[in-house]
């Protein structure tokens, strides 16, 4: 009996290894990227997105992004709240709000209007990702009975790749943390610590989770940074989420084949300091229409700057094939959006948007999925 124990111990272990060669244990030694010239700095003046670097001169990466300090809880209203890529999970058990962003941090209300934080909610000690601190497009999802905390953690003192005179491309992953309850503490419990979900050797942000026919994906960004015209991805995660079956990721589709993408160039923005010439995938998020349609909302740069779209899938199943709308969702610097019902049934759309230079802060709208398409309605203000 305790060799046939054995055996299966033995067997599940290679099998389990077959399924995550993708990942790379935080022990392994990887080949060293040295950095190199990137792309040409902005022009003085010119508009900006994620700040500005110093050009690499040392022959080392670029710091850690900087630790931020935890600020006091307290309550605000909705239209004092300051954050990018704003996510809502309402909890029917306890009729609340739970509100992630990028930065991590967590805010919960009773009314959509008063809201209560920023709270700690996740524990990476430990982990490759507490190097990086900064957590992005943070996302809640409930799956069985347990708590998902999807987040995209960035390390550029550990590049991935050195694509001459553009980017030195840092480690950039979703990871995945578990909790009991929305209000965590979220930890991991992947089959290692720190794994890659998505391929190491990509640079990968923006990962949401979408169930279909008893699989659970992760679907992602494969970065414009490393591509110069990014992709949308999906992978098939095993049924426990703590690794990844897809032997390789699906690609979706590219940002070019939305009419209304622009490259980053031709409308006068630079990236962390750069020129970079490119094409964006942002902030995918999966629904389907009252009809059945399956539909992902999804952003990248236009006419007016950041700007939310929308694409459909011609066989109603995540294999697509993907078909862009015409026209953007919704423009006017505005972007990375999702859709939540309210405890009453009502369907939001969440979405950041920016006056000017200013800061990004989110906005509620009225949403119509009665048809085969998401049909934009009015800006709830509240």
């Amino acid at each position: 009996m305790r060799l046939l124990t054995f055996s299966f111990i033995a067997v599940s272990f290679l099998l389990l290894e077959a399924c995550h060669t993708n990942s790379q244990s935080e022990g392994q030694v990887s080949e060293v990227i040295r950095p190199g010239e990137q792309a040409p700095f902005a022009d003085p003046g010119q508009r900006n997105f994620g700040g500005f670097r110093r050009r690499d001169t040392t022959g080392k990466a670029p710091a850690p992004r900087p630790r931020f300090q935890m600020p006091e809880v307290r309550t605000v209203h909705f239209n004092d709240l300051v954050m990018s890529d704003p996510f809502i999970y309402p909890h029917p058990e306890t009729q609340t709000y739970y509100l992630t962003s990028s930065g991590g941090w967590m805010y919960k209300s009773n009314d959509l209007k008063m809201w209560t934080g920023p709270f700690n909610i996740i524990d990476i000690k430990g982990l490759w990702l507490e190097k990086a601190g900064f957590a992005a497009a943070a996302e809640i999802h409930r799956i069985g009975d347990k708590y998902y905390y999807a987040g995209t953690w960035s390390d550029h003192s550990d590049l991935i790749e050195q694509v001459p005179r553009r980017y030195n491309v840092p480690h950039n992953q979703t990871y995945l943390l578990r909790a009991d309850n929305p209000e965590g503490p979220y930890t991991s419990f992947a089959i290692e610590p720190g794994y890659d979900y998505q391929p190491r050797e990509w640079d990968c942000i923006d990962g949401t989770l979408y169930e279909e026919n008893g699989k659970i994906y992760m679907i992602f960004v494969h970065e414009w940074t490393q591509l110069i015209d990014g992709t949308m991805d999906y992978i098939e995660l095993a049924p426990d989420l703590s690794y990844t079956l897809s032997e390789k990721p699906v690609t979706m589709f590219r940002a070019t084949e939305a009419p209304w993408a622009m490259e980053m160039n031709s409308i006068g923005e630079a990236t962390f300091g750069l020129k970079m010439p490119g094409w964006v995938t942002d902030g995918p998020q999966m629904f389907r229409t009252q009809t059945g349609k399956l539909g992902m909302l999804w952003s990248s740069w236009g006419k007016e700057r950041y700007v939310q779209g929308i694409a459909y899938s011609e066989s109603g199943t995540i294999a697509g094939p993907w078909v862009q709308e015409k026209e953007p969702f919704l423009s006017n610097n505005s972007g990375h959006g999702m859709l939540f019902r309210t405890f009453d049934g009502k369907l939001i759309f969440l979405v950041h948007h920016a006056e000017e230079n200013g800061p990004r802060k989110p906005q509620y709208w009225n949403v119509d999925d009665s048809g085969d398409k998401l049909v934009l309605g009015t800006q709830i203000n509240i």
